[in-house]
């Protein structure tokens, strides 16, 4: 028990002798006193026993204890005794045993005995970790490099071996560690050093043909290259952020590649982005003064778009644009004194990518147009007056190469905006054509083409399939723009046989069907009264 005393008995059972003599370790003994010739003992050495100095301990043993009987039976003749009923013997008896060690007293005799028996033994042999079976192994760039350039160059032209080869290299080689390295060598077939340039161009044996850069300027053939970025980046998830910055990186410095190179590039990165390898955001690098202002940043989006167009629609171009927020933006491949989009829609419309210069024209029209519809209910808002409108719609229009087809809509939008309508349907009709009849002058000044008045038909139909309430007022505005030479007797004519949308077609064509016979009625007297004169 802690705290407890402890005989000297029990720390002779323990192994410590009370003359010092200490057990040893392994089988062996180390005794704690000397020889008989008095020399110490060396470690692991038996000493033979001291018989004299035993029958001398035992004779001084036995005159103790003759002793003790006589001062007993003195004691007994005395009658003096010792407390507790025992007699003077007895109290000698127990004052001549050892004092029983205390627990501490204990612990530090055998912490002692521990460290003298550490002390006397051999240091134990330091044996190797073991080593994880899982850890890749781990090279310098050069290593990397060399072992990565001796695969591709067995592998060959095979690109389904070169695959294979890097999917199985991944387990030994760290790719996430030198996935630049990786990169480097598989798009340039070299080490590529801060700004693009080789670091082993003077060594053809630390670079490989077989590689982006050395493939045939074909579209096809690069395809398969993709395919091969493709699975190794399917295989390594880890690797695709690696594979984004990779190309960011290229795309700053167009400028070290040759114009076969660039092309290439150009051709692969629009492959992956069409099948969603890459992200269209990766383009904002072709924005960087450097190659924008020689050239470099136009032509090479050019090809890079013509690469992603044969694999993928339009649309999905111009999808990708939008979400990385690059639609407005596509400006920037040009100098400043370049970018307006005449400029650029001669440049792409040349280059056969019609479909991105009409993109460009209608989102920078759009853009232009919240800012004029913005204006627009700002002014009508404020009630000024017709004609100082139509004459600031006129400006906009000019300055920003706007046409009636984009802006009479718009104008719709703002009018009908620009009131807070009844929602009973008995009452918002009158309200409409009280509100429509101000400002029929605005519309008529935008409506002077025939188009112009379709898509205005077009927008009121609209309007009023999804405004329930305006349902039965269709016919009305209709009449009212009429009277107001906003609409012409041909316009409507069309929209009744062909040009009407699909929403509402059948109630408002046949809401319409008296007025278009009278229409119809009114053109056959106009022409039989011209025949006549």
């Amino acid at each position: 028990m802690p705290g407890a005393p402890v005989s000297s008995h029990s720390v002779c059972a323990l192994g410590i002798s009370r003359t010092g003599a200490r057990p040893g370790l392994g089988g062996q003994r180390v005794p704690g006193r000397l020889r008989p010739d008095g020399a110490a003992p060396v470690p692991g050495e038996m000493v033979q026993p001291d018989v004299e100095g035993r029958e001398r301990r035992g004779r001084r043993s036995g005159r103790r204890r003759r002793k003790r009987r006589k001062s007993g039976k003195e004691g007994r003749r005395g009658g003096a005794r010792a407390p507790g009923g025992g007699g003077a013997s007895r109290l000698s008896m127990c004052l001549s045993f050892t004092a029983p060690l205390s627990a501490c007293s204990f612990a530090a005799a055998a912490a002692a005995a521990s460290a003298s028996q550490a002390r006397d033994l051999p240091p134990p042999a330091q044996l190797p970790a073991p080593a994880r079976t899982d850890e890749k192994e781990k090279f310098e760039p050069t290593v990397f490099r060399d072992t990565l350039v001796q695969g591709l160059n067995d592998a060959g032209d095979d690109l389904d071996a070169v695959a294979k080869f890097l999917d199985s290299t991944g387990s030994r080689l760290d790719y996430r560690r030198y996935a630049d390295t990786l990169f480097d060598i598989l798009v340039a077939g070299s080490m590529l050093a801060p700004g693009e340039t080789r670091i082993d161009d003077g060594d053809k044996t630390k670079m490989t043909t077989h590689c982006v850069f050395f493939a045939i300027e074909d579209h096809d053939a690069i395809r398969n290259y993709a395919q091969v970025f493709n699975k190794l980046i399917r295989r390594y998830k880890y690797l695709e952020k690696a594979f984004e910055d990779e190309i960011k990186k290229l795309l700053l410095f167009l400028k070290a590649f040759s114009e076969t190179e660039q092309t290439k590039l150009a051709m692969l990165t629009g492959i992956l982005l069409a099948n969603g390898t890459l992200p269209a955001t990766i383009l904002t690098s072709l924005f960087t003064d450097s190659i924008v202002k020689e050239g470099i940043a136009a032509s090479f989006a050019v090809k890079l778009f013509k690469a992603w167009m044969a694999e993928k629609d339009a649309n999905s171009v111009t999808s990708s644009l939008r979400k990385a927020n690059l639609d407005k933006r596509l400006l920037e491949l040009f100098p400043v004194n370049r970018q307006n989009v005449d400029h650029f829609a001669k440049y792409f419309t040349e280059a056969g990518l019609k479909e991105l210069s009409d993109f460009l024209r209608v989102q920078q029209s759009l853009g232009t147009r919240k800012e004029l519809q913005k204006e627009l209910q700002e002014r009508l808002s404020q009630e000024c007056p017709i004609k100082e409108i139509v004459l600031y719609v006129k400006e906009e229009m000019k300055r920003n190469g706007l046409v009636e087809t984009a802006v009479i809509g718009l104008l719709w939008t703002c009018v009908m905006n620009a009131v807070e309508w009844n929602k009973k349907e008995e009452l918002v009709a009158e309200q409409a054509l009280k509100h429509l009849k101000q400002y029929a002058p605005l519309l008529a000044a935008f409506s002077s083409q025939g188009q112009s008045e379709l898509i205005l038909l077009q927008k009121v139909q609209e309007y009023c399939y999804d405004n329930i309430h305006f349902m039965k007022a269709f016919p009305k505005i209709v009449v009212l723009f009429y009277k107001a030479d906003v609409l012409s007797e041909e316009a409507i004519l069309k929209w009744y046989k062909e040009a009407h949308v699909a929403k509402g077609k059948s109630v408002f064509l046949d809401q319409m069907k008296k007025f278009v016979e009278w229409l119809q009625n009114a053109e056959e007297e106009s022409e039989s009264d011209g025949e006549e004169n």
